[in-house]
Parts: structure tokens; C-alpha cells; sequence
């Protein structure tokens, strides 16, 4: 009987400190983004143990450049089918590469007119945000269409693609692609257990997600140093008022113990600095950390 008592109360003291921990997350993030300029939303979930936390989980928000990893994912659905290969050539036109927005391919091949494989535009696009290589890439697989339908077709439903990086030069079609934390994080579950590409193309797409190069001053800065995190960012510019109308950062983190957590932050109609936006996502990295640190130390 005293055996059995036992186990009832250390089972309740785990659910209890496990709760508790919840809470305490819970409480930390409200107070990271409580008086910043901006409506943060924020989805977190183990992949292994599955423990959740959102804040405002279904705050629609401006996607910006993170629609990057949705049309990867409807690329490598396409080389899975045999329709398209990471090895083929793709001639890059010179008026494909668009002056006044971010583009490595255009630094490196000022005139155009040259070949490039599939994988080194996706790493373009995927690992340096290439937007001239991204309107390239959506173009590839039949226009922004045929990426709502395939990210559609995940039984993700808070999607909407219709514009690609070319037209997000007009300000009012900054806030036309949108997606949700929640649908975030359920997507980057999914395509991490192998549910919607093929096991060589998930590791692929998961590589050059850990190959970013950008935003290494966000999610990035709250993590320690050389820990493994797959993300995608994405940021607008601002108006003449200082409105930044989104800065975000999603990706997966591997722990220490092998384990993987998901994180999905997107800030919308920001007011806040630069620096101090990106200090935001970099706190709430580090307060998710430590959770997952605490709670396998207490397991």
C-alpha cells in the first residue's frame, strides 16, 4: 500500500512540476513581449515528447521571406515525382535577376545569363534568401497556385500564398501572404517525420535550412553556440511612420540529449528597433532552451 502511494504522489509531483514548468515558460515569454511595440505570436512544441505552448497561436500574420520554406517543400515535392532534378540546369536570364531587393545570384552573376542546378538555387533561396532565386523557383513549379494547393494538401488550412517577392515591392502586398504559429509549427512537424517528402529530400531541405545564413542575430543568438537549428526568417522593411510590418524566424532546434523542439515566432506591425526586434525573438529562444533544459534535467 505504501509502495503504491508512493508512486501515485511521485506521479502527481512530475505532472505538477511538469505543469508548473509550463507555467513558468508561459509566464517568462508574456513578459518578454508584454511591452514591446508589436503583436508577437509564438508556437512551441516537442517533437519527440510533444509538450505545447502557444501564445496567440492563431495570429494571422504576414509571412514575408519565411514562404521560402513552403515553396521548397513544393519543389522537392516535384524532384520526389521524378518532375524535376536537384542535378538539372536552369537558365538564369539576365531580367530575371531584379535590381533593388536582396540577391546574392545577382552579386555573384551581375549579367545573368547563365545556368545554375536546382540545388544551388534552392540553396540560394533556402540557406540566403535569395529573392530573385525564389520568384525563379515558384515559377518552376507553375506559380503560387500550385504552392497554395500542395501546402493545402498537408491538411495545413491558415496558408494563403498569392504574391510573389517581386510584387511584395508594393507595400499593400506585404500583408497578402500570411500563415499562423500554429500551422507553422504543425507543418514543420510534419515535413521533420517524413510526411511530406521522401527521406533524401527531407534530410536535404533540413541541411540547407541549418546552412541559413541569415538572422544570425534571432532565433540564432539565443541558443549556445553551435547548436543545430534548421529556421527559415523573414523580414519587411518599414514605412515613413517606422512600422515594420513583420520580422520572423521559425525552425527546428536539436538538444543536447538528441531530442528536437519546434519554434515558430512571427512579429507583426513592429515599432520597436531593429535591434531590439530581433533581441526579442533571441530571448524567446533562450527562455524555450532553458525549459527543455530544465525538464530533461528533471526527468
Amino acid at each position: 500500500m505504501t509502495k503504491l502511494f508512493n508512486i501515485i504522489l511521485f506521479s502527481l509531483l512530475s505532472i505538477s512540476t511538469f505543469g508548473q514548468s509550463t507555467n513558468e515558460l508561459r509566464q517568462q515569454l508574456n513578459q518578454i513581449i508584454s511591452t514591446k511595440n508589436a503583436t508577437v505570436g509564438i508556437s512551441i512544441k516537442g517533437i519527440e515528447d510533444k509538450d505545447t505552448l502557444s501564445i496567440n497561436g492563431n495570429l494571422k500574420a504576414p509571412m514575408m521571406s519565411v514562404f521560402k520554406f513552403h515553396i521548397a517543400l513544393t519543389v522537392l515535392n516535384k524532384v520526389d515525382e521524378g518532375k524535376l532534378s536537384l542535378t538539372q540546369e536552369i537558365f538564369i536570364k539576365k531580367k530575371d535577376l531584379h535590381e533593388d531587393t536582396w540577391s546574392p545570384i545577382r552579386e555573384d552573376y551581375p549579367q545573368g545569363n547563365m545556368n545554375l542546378t536546382l540545388d544551388k538555387l534552392l540553396r540560394y533561396t533556402v540557406s540566403h534568401s535569395d529573392n530573385n532565386g525564389c520568384d525563379i523557383l515558384i515559377d518552376l513549379v507553375g506559380g503560387t497556385k500550385e504552392v497554395q494547393k500542395f501546402i493545402n494538401k498537408q491538411g495545413i488550412k491558415d496558408f494563403v500564398i498569392k504574391v510573389n517577392e517581386d510584387q511584395m515591392k508594393n507595400w499593400k502586398n506585404l500583408f497578402v501572404n500570411t500563415t499562423t504559429p500554429l500551422a507553422t509549427t504543425e507543418l514543420l512537424e510534419k515535413f521533420y517525420n517524413g510526411q511530406i517528402l521522401k527521406e533524401s529530400t527531407t534530410k536535404y531541405l533540413y541541411q540547407i535550412m541549418v546552412e541559413t545564413s541569415r538572422g544570425l542575430t534571432w532565433m540564432k543568438a539565443g541558443l549556445p553556440e553551435n547548436t543545430e537549428l534548421a529556421h527559415r526568417t523573414g523580414i519587411s522593411g518599414t514605412n515613413d511612420a517606422n512600422l515594420r510590418i513583420a520580422m520572423n524566424d521559425i525552425g527546428i532546434v536539436k538538444l543536447p540529449n538528441g531530442k528536437h523542439f519546434i519554434l515558430s515566432v512571427y512579429l507583426k506591425n513592429i515599432t520597436e528597433t531593429q535591434e531590439d526586434t530581433e533581441k526579442i525573438i533571441a530571448d524567446i529562444a533562450r527562455a524555450t532552451w532553458d525549459y527543455f533544459i530544465k525538464k530533461d534535467k528533471t526527468n
